[in-house]
């Protein structure tokens, strides 16, 4: 039997349910089957191109639109950005879930050019264009203050800081040059055949954004005279988006995946609003806080060896998942928990032993900042 690497305990006898129910009783949630069992329903990704274009040599592409994409008057300004490649290495060469850089003009406070930043494609493998010529993505506006101490003075004082690269492609016209680099990310993909799999994906933010290019290519497929028509298939398998909010308005390309779950009975869309009481009036939750309450309505998904989970966004969602999975019995084949902390209940578990003793498998997707 295939073995996790570091897993140090004896491998199992003939009789491996009753080993299993050994383990179950040990411990209170059944987190160590999943250092000790092979891992069933590992996807099958597809092999990607990575580094097409380097930081240190980025390619001019260009912007084609940039409007507002949140679902009404917030404090947030989120826009949709879409970005020309026509020309460039990168042109019908990314994947849904990828990410690519761009590199913005001017020297950082040392005075050195601007370094890279990263950001999430919202788009499907075929693009914007269904030609793989144009891509979008989702840059929020970073607005702070922040108290700095400036040389020669003793006492800090605010200062507004404003994020250098976000701004910069929020403020970006259609026509306007843009620096960018990649494409990067090999993991946080679709698998090849996604109808072999059931998907949990779970989002706050801008998040969102690689599971917008990822529903257009399971549900709503490439538009007439792409040449990725001929070889797409809908997708039927059970697919479920809890995405996080603070406020209702706060919420990112909201209709458009309202509509997608309108049209195809196999998605369904759990805006969670964390600053806002809910319909029944409680209060407001976060996307674990939520998976927990309704539970009932995913556990059958979570144990079945077709899921993948996704996770994108804020990393105290990541911090709250693990939490979940391993005090309700539903770590196996998500996790892999160090035995140092495994006798330890995980509600008691502390931010820094989930980042440094909890690992997730290649059947839990997570890309958190």
């Amino acid at each position: 039997m295939k073995r996790i690497p570091g897993e140090k305990s004896a491998p199992f006898s003939i009789d491996q349910a009753s080993a299993r129910a050994t383990i179950s009783a040990r411990h209170a949630y059944d987190t160590a089957v999943s250092t000790t069992l092979e891992i069933v329903g590992e996807p099958t990704l597809p092999e990607v191109k990575m580094h097409l274009v380097a930081p240190n040599a980025p390619a001019t592409a260009r912007v084609t639109a940039n409007e507002l994409c949140i679902k009404g008057r917030s404090s947030s300004y989120v826009r949709h950005v879409s970005i020309d490649l026509s020309g460039t290495p990168m042109a019908g060469q990314f994947q849904a879930g990828q990410s690519f850089g761009v590199v913005p003009p001017g020297n950082d406070h040392q005075g050195r050019p601007n370094k890279v930043r990263l950001y999430s494609i919202a788009s499907p493998t075929w693009g914007e264009d269904g030609h793989g010529q144009v891509f979008a993505t989702t840059p929020k506006r970073l607005i702070n203050e922040e108290l700095i101490t400036k040389p020669g003075e003793t006492q800090a004082h605010p200062q507004l800081i404003l994020g250098v690269c976000s701004n910069y492609l929020c403020d970006l016209k259609p026509g306007d040059p843009v620096q960018v680099t990649g494409p990067s990310g090999k993991r946080f993909l679709l698998p090849t055949d996604p109808s072999k799999h059931d998907y949990l994906f779970l989002a706050t933010g801008t998040g969102i954004a690689p599971f917008r290019g990822m529903l257009q290519e399971l549900l709503a497929g490439p538009p007439a005279g792409s040449p990725w028509q001929k070889s797409w298939s809908r997708c039927g398998s059970r697919i479920e988006l809890l995405m996080g909010a603070p406020y209702n308005t706060d919420l990112l390309y909201d209709q458009e995946i309202q509509d997608l779950a309108k049209a195809h009975t196999n998605f369904k869309y759990h805006p969670v609003i964390s600053r806002e009481r809910r319909a029944d009036g409680g209060k407001g939750e976060y996307v674990h806080q939520y998976l927990e309450r309704q539970l009932d309505t995913f556990k059958d998904m979570l144990q079945n060896p077709r899921t993948l989970i996704y996770v994108c966004g804020l990393a105290g969602m990541q911090i709250g998942l693990f939490r979940l999975l391993a005090a309700k019995g539903l770590a196996a084949n998500y996790l892999t928990i160090d035995e140092t902390i495994r006798d330890i209940p995980a509600e008691q578990w502390t931010e820094e032993q989930i980042k440094r003793r909890v690992r997730h498998t290649h059947r839990c997707m997570i890309e958190v900042y």
